[in-house]
């Protein structure tokens, strides 16, 4: 196998449903722009509250990528 280098970036999807769906949001989002996505590491989640009742939830990811540089 190749000797491969990969890059890392960190992303906060939202979801009125649940904090599965805030990361498959971001990761949905991101595969739009960025090719041969490989690993997302779930790093955080937290909630926004509006009246006492969950309005919101934010899932914070590190997503890693092939980087793909200049030879």
């Amino acid at each position: 196998m190749p000797e491969s280098v990969y890059k890392i970036i960190e992303l906060v999807g939202t979801s009125n449903e649940s904090w599965e769906k805030a990361a498959a949001n971001a990761i949905s989002k991101a595969s739009e722009t960025l090719r041969d996505l490989r690993v997302a590491e779930v790093t955080a989640m937290d909630l926004h509250i509006k009246d006492g009742k969950i309005e919101s939830y934010r899932t914070k990811v590190k997503v890693s990528f092939k980087f793909e540089g200049h030879h």
